[in-house]
This record gives structure tokens, C-alpha cells and sequence, in this order.
């Protein structure tokens, strides 16, 4: 817990923090039913936006989220739960929203519609991704640009789509049934239409939420295998663990190297900067497999 506690710290240095929560079962969570929702929450950010932390929680409410974002600094990414704005507006963060969100939406109306040849060009469900083909092409030409010039390409290409995008939604979200798949893409798009458009205004800015949703994927995978946690304590035992493996594979460390040299030194800490000479960044994989030879 020590080491986790520091990440964070180090985690709230950074200038975007990604957020995100799935769900779990735990069975002896005290005035919880077994099979009832309990949560995972994950948080990824700091200096290098590569520190990621997962933290167990029987509640999905606000109250999980603002110890989670307290003490973050800058911007705050997640998708659209309201439980993120509403401690954002609190904290005085800026909260900005995940354009795969929006973009989905579009897939999926696009997926609804009936399966006949067309006749009279492209559908509005087709438009709508057209214009999110364009926004995330540029995004991929400005992969490894620094961040003033993803400002400047952003500002020069994006911005203009993305006005020409919100215009096309005002002129069709009224003329469509707002229940329907299309419908609720637009009324979803138009909504989030400045939070989805701000990275557009820091090149240090992503375009989605990805980075939490990356981070949650393998703990999804193993959920379906190993089914809930049996008490709150293991599973925050076990958010604790995924913590230290995930940020040691983010920082390109072995996790299995990287967390027996944990096991064998940090009962030896005794000082926050025994701590600090654990941390990821730290250290790197020959040092820990050198150490993993000689343990055993």
C-alpha cells in the first residue's frame, strides 16, 4: 500500500488524469448483496500519463470519484457517467469527454440500419462517421508531433471539421427520431459538443479515453475467468496488485521481474525514499532479473 499510495502521488503531477470503473462481484461486502454491483475504478495519469491505478469500491457514486480526482491537477477524461462532471465542476477541474464514446454511436446506428442497396447516396448514420474518419485521420498524422504542433494541426484541420460536424447535427437532430440509434448518436454528439472538441485546444490533450479503457481490457478478460473476490479486502489486494503490474508493463518492465524484486525489498523499507528506489521508473529489467537470479 506504501508504494501504491506514492504512485499516486506521483500520479497527480500529471497534466490529464483518464478515468474509468467496471464492475465486479464480491461476495462478503458488508450490507451488499453477493451478486450485486460492486466497482473497480482505474485512474491513469502523471508526468508521462503512465501510471495506473486501480482502486475497489462498493459504490459507483460521486463520493468514490472525488477521493479519486482530489488533489488531480488540470484536465479530467472519462466517458459521460454524470457522477464525473458533477465532482469536476466541485474540484474546478476541466472534464472532457471520450470522442470513441460519440463515435461508437454512430457505428452502432449505422449497424441498425436495414440491410437493403442503396440508391440516393450515403446515409446521415454514414455522415456522421465520415466526419469522425477525418478528425481521427489527423490524429494519426500527428502521432509523435510535439505538442504545439498537435496544437497547431489541430487548430488549422480539426477545428474547421468540428464546425462543420456540429452544424450538420443542428440542421438534422430535430428531423430524427431521438429514441432511435441515429437519434440518440446526435443528441449524445450534440450535448458533449464542446467537451468532445476541447482537446482540440491543448496539443497535450488526447482524443479518448483509451489509455483507462486499455488498462480495464486485461482485468476484464481475467474476470471471466477467476468470476469475484470472496471480501472487499481481497479485492483491494487484488486492485493493488494490478496496479503494480500494469504501471510496471506501461513503463515496459516485466511484471513477473518487476513484482518478486518488490516482494524481496520492500519489507526492507524503511524510509519514503526505500519507497521511491521501487518505483517503475526506477528501475529497469536487467537490474530485476539480475535480482531474480540471485533470490533464487
Amino acid at each position: 500500500q506504501p508504494l501504491v499510495n506514492l504512485l499516486k502521488d506521483h500520479q497527480q503531477q500529471g497534466h490529464i488524469t483518464h478515468i474509468d470503473e467496471t464492475p465486479v462481484q464480491v461476495l462478503k461486502e458488508s450490507g451488499k448483496p453477493p451478486d450485486g454491483k460492486k466497482y473497480f475504478w482505474v485512474t491513469v495519469g502523471g508526468p508521462e500519463s503512465n501510471i495506473v491505478l486501480f482502486h475497489y469500491d462498493s459504490s459507483r457514486g460521486s463520493e468514490v470519484a472525488r477521493v479519486l480526482l482530489e488533489g488531480t491537477q488540470g484536465t479530467v477524461m472519462s466517458d459521460d457517467w454524470l457522477v464525473y462532471g458533477k465532482v469536476c465542476d466541485d474540484l474546478k477541474l476541466t472534464h472532457i469527454a471520450c470522442n470513441d464514446h460519440a463515435r461508437r454511436r454512430f457505428d452502432e446506428a449505422l449497424k441498425a440500419e436495414p440491410k437493403k442497396k442503396k440508391t440516393t447516396g450515403i446515409s446521415k448514420a454514414e455522415m456522421g462517421l465520415n466526419f469522425y474518419k477525418k478528425l481521427y485521420a489527423i490524429e494519426r498524422r500527428s502521432k509523435g508531433a510535439s505538442p504545439e504542433e498537435k496544437y497547431q494541426t489541430r487548430q488549422e484541420k480539426s477545428v474547421p471539421i468540428w464546425q462543420s460536424f456540429i452544424a450538420w447535427i443542428e440542421k438534422h437532430i430535430d428531423k430524427v427520431t431521438p429514441e432511435s440509434k441515429l437519434g440518440k448518436a446526435l443528441h449524445y454528439t450534440w450535448k458533449l459538443r464542446g467537451k468532445l472538441s476541447y482537446y482540440c485546444e491543448d496539443g497535450h490533450l488526447p482524443m479518448s479515453n483509451e489509455k483507462a479503457e486499455n488498462a480495464i481490457r486485461p482485468f476484464a478478460i481475467a474476470r471471466k475467468n477467476f468470476l469475484f473476490f470472496d471480501t472487499p479486502r481481497g479485492a483491494t489486494a487484488s486492485a493493488n496488485l494490478y496496479s503494480l503490474i500494469m504501471t510496471a508493463k506501461a513503463h515496459e518492465l516485466n511484471p513477473f521481474y518487476y513484482l518478486a524484486y518488490v516482494f524481496k525489498m520492500l519489507p526492507q523499507a524503511k524510509t519514503v525514499e526505500d519507497i521511491e528506489a521501487l518505483l517503475p521508473w526506477q528501475l529497469d529489467d536487467e537490474t530485476l532479473k539480475a535480482s531474480f537470479s540471485k533470490f533464487g
